[in-house]
């Protein structure tokens, strides 16, 4: 009988917010799979959990998964932990989640901390709707394409930074998006946890003076509909009329019917659509 793989999200700080489930399961299992042992080895010790390790990360994730996955397949079963958090948000734990499914490896989820939805809870924006982009590429023609596709997303977006990277992270959204609202959620749920609202061009003057400390969580506002539909409406201003209906009935819009979304785009009527069309003609 083949093993299970369970993902078992341990604290982001705090020791006190593991689950009693995810204690149980570290103790119980055959092996566990870490991130990095020397971090993990604090935790097991912390509750005196003798459960023997092994290295799962980055520059192993491939050939390590399908070592993990043959020992599953044989009746171990595994716990993966990541350095804090919930395995496979944003760490190779996606990879062996991936390979156990094309191997028919049962697997389950123990829930618990997560930075990213720590930090959207506490932000005080729209938690209705939003985007988790992680750290940002450090190649830079993938980063900027990343950042130019964020220019226009209406929901509300969460990054990840390091604290040495901040500022210049910081400037390049600002440059990008503008200066929207913001929350900075540092250290969080340590004792020098800070939570705070502000914009980026407020938060980038008190990095002048102040040295980013901290793991950080940036949450950032979504542009507004209102904005994206200002925006729009200044560019069906820009173009003239008889280009507008081209831009419909090229997408094989019936001419009247291409009318009467110009008239709607531009705020006018019908008839003004129509009478400068004959005009032109």
């Amino acid at each position: 009988m083949a093993g299970k793989l369970y993902l078992c999200a341990t604290p982001i700080g705090n020791l006190e917010d593991i689950t009693f489930r995810v204690l149980q399961t570290l103790k119980e299992v055959d092996l566990i799979a870490a991130e990095d042992t020397r971090h993990s080895i604090k935790l097991l010790n912390h509750f005196d959990i003798k459960t023997p390790m092994t290295s799962y990360h980055e520059f192993n994730k491939v050939e390590k998964a399908k070592y993990l996955v043959e020992k599953l397949r044989s009746g171990v079963d595994i716990a993966l932990v990541t350095d804090a958090g919930t395995p496979g948000i944003s760490d190779p734990g996606e990879e062996l989640v991936r390979q156990c499914y094309e191997a028919d490896v049962e697997v389950t989820s123990l829930p618990g901390p997560a930075a990213c939805i720590t930090a959207l809870t506490l932000s005080g924006l729209s938690t209705r709707r939003f985007c988790f982009e992680a750290f940002l590429p450090s190649e830079k023609r993938e980063r900027q394409w990343i950042l130019e596709e964020m220019r226009e997303e209406s929901r509300t977006i969460v990054v990840y930074e390091a604290p040495h990277r901040l500022v210049r992270t910081l400037t390049e959204l600002y440059e990008v998006l503008g200066n929207r609202r913001i929350t900075i959620c540092r250290e969080l749920t340590k004792k020098h946890e800070e939570t705070y609202q502000t914009t980026f061009m407020e938060a980038l003057k008190r990095y002048e003076t102040e040295e980013p400390r901290g793991e950080c969580v940036v949450v950032i506002e979504g542009k507004s509909f209102e904005q994206k539909k200002d925006e729009m409406a200044k560019s069906w201003e820009e173009m003239k009329i008889e280009e507008h209906m081209e831009f419909y009935e090229r997408q094989g819009v019936a001419h009247k019917e291409a009318m009467r979304m110009v008239a709607k785009d531009r705020g006018i009527s019908k008839r003004d659509v129509y009478q400068y069309l004959m005009e032109k003609k």
